[in-house]
């Protein structure tokens, strides 16, 4: 940990903010109280497995089939936005935050609220959106849709509420976790993310794949709520022993500046993941598109194929990331990086080869086990090289920056690449049907291409982290 200089904002701006000791202390925790304090991730987790993999897709392609893949991006592109600033802000109040509940509690119930009711928005404008046909673009679909826009702004709504939640947890594994227990720490978050992305995407895909949308939205709803609510009332969090000072914001956004130089490995760190979510994020949202368009799978059974593919990336990815933590802090994270970059950056060129569930199954459970072993110890790095522990909601938020900004860019990216080599529009199976729009091979091609470069450079550059093993 560098020394703390006068000069230096990130250090400056975190003296202002008291010492508070792990209400743990140093002792071993149990996997009961590592299992609370991840539930959270599960929660938020089952809500995105069910949005991002299943719903989204299915709702715009109802309401947009002619541009679908355009307007899938750019509503993941814009509403990541959303994602970037939130977390500025939630994170550096839930430092200050002097409730005798603790510094990330209040947060984590408020924005939970206001997540409920987005999602709430969603469903309306899902219930009252009819299909647009014939518009010139993405854009003139967009507007002569009154459902769609209520549809967008309840999303927004749902990131907005969501990031305040996650920013505030963001600072709970620094402010409560020794850091010997950090790698057991983040195996069991991975665990829970990934089994709460299978457990949404099953939820929604295969149990309730016929049931009215409503229902889909009351189940996320309710599992969200109850599930995140096992973290907030299990963990123990120790108050501040006094107010700090009021933010001064323009000392704080300058605060925001981590200087590479002086924090190298806090930066590369960074840069690395966002490449790693540049690569991820420009294919999950069209994952049932390409399905159709490449695997050849049915329009009915497109949901169901979905889910297999997402639950067997998922129960790989487990497995791999519950060890991952675990092993990481025997042999070191970058190790464990090394070789989960490299065999995922393989894999994702395999895809394109893929043209039949079957073989995009089996790609894909190779795919988890790299991945899951990546996650794993993707949050542990990020804590091992934070500038400073005191300031770790704000800076863990700077840090999930580098999740969120490759949203916004890497949807929207992957959407004009897929739609760019041109699509074919084939007349609707019956009377009155929607037309049926298929994109070619060679825009999915070029988004897993895409996605095999930022993966291997995440490895590559990862070499450049001198203070961690």
């Amino acid at each position: 940990m560098p020394s703390i200089d006068a000069n230096d904002p990130v250090q400056e701006f975190a003296q202002q903010i008291p010492s508070v000791p792990s209400p743990y202390g140093e002792g071993k925790l149990s996997n009961f109280q590592h299992i609370k304090l991840s539930a959270y991730w599960f929660a938020t987790n089952f809500l995105w497995g069910a949005l991002l993999l299943i719903m989204l897709p299915g709702e715009i392609k109802r309401m947009n089939p002619e541009f679908r893949a355009q307007a899938l991006g750019l509503l993941t592109g814009l509403t990541a936005i959303v994602a970037l600033i939130v977390p500025l802000v939630a994170g550096a109040l839930s430092d200050r935050c002097a409730s005798k509940w603790g510094r990330r509690r209040p947060f984590m119930v408020v924005g939970l609220t206001i997540n409920i009711f987005g999602l709430m928005g969603m469903a309306m404008g899902n219930r009252i959106a009819t299909p647009v046909h014939g518009a010139g673009s993405v854009w003139s679909a967009m507007a002569s849709s009154p459902g769609f826009l209520i549809f967008t702004l309840g999303y927004i709504v749902v990131q907005f509420g969501n990031n305040v939640t996650s920013a505030a947890y963001m600072g709970v594994i620094p402010d409560i976790v020794p850091n010997g227990q950090r790698g057991v720490a983040s195996g069991y978050m991975a665990l829970m993310s990934q089994l709460g992305s299978l457990f949404g995407a099953i939820g929604v895909g295969m149990l309730l794949d016929h049931q009215p949308d409503t229902v889909k939205y009351l189940m996320v709803g309710i599992v969200l709520v109850g599930v995140a609510l096992v973290t907030i009332l299990g963990m123990r969090e120790m108050p501040l022993p006094y107010t700090p000072p009021k933010i001064q914001w323009k000392e704080y956004f300058a605060s925001l500046w981590i200087n590479p130089k002086e924090y190298p490995d806090f930066a590369w760190v960074w840069i690395t993941r966002a490449l790693v979510m540049l690569g991820f994020y420009a294919v999950v949202p069209f994952i049932a598109y390409y399905l159709v368009d490449v695997a050849n799978v049915s329009e009915a059974n497109v949901n169901a194929g979905a889910t297999k593919v997402q639950a067997l990336i998922l129960i790989t990815s487990t497995l791999s990331g519950f060890y991952g933590g675990k092993i990481s802090d025997k042999i070191g994270r970058k190790r464990v990086v090394y070789i989960a970059n490299t065999a995922i950056s393989v894999l994702a060129l395999t895809f394109i080869f893929c043209h039949n569930l079957t073989n995009v199954m089996l790609a894909g459970a190779l795919f988890g086990l790299g991945y899951g072993a990546y996650i794993s110890v993707d949050y542990a790095l990020g804590t091992d090289v934070l500038p400073s522990r005191k300031d770790a909601g704000k800076e863990m938020a700077v840090w999930h920056i580098a999740m969120t900004l490759p949203q916004s860019i890497a949807a929207p990216l992957a959407g004009f690449l897929i739609e760019f080599p041109g699509k074919k529009v084939l007349p609707p199976l019956e009377v009155g049907g929607d037309p049926i729009i298929h994109y070619t091979l060679g825009g999915y091609a070029a988004v897993f291409i895409l996605c095999s470069v930022c993966f291997g450079l995440g490895a590559f550059l990862l070499k450049n982290v001198k203070g961690v093993k």
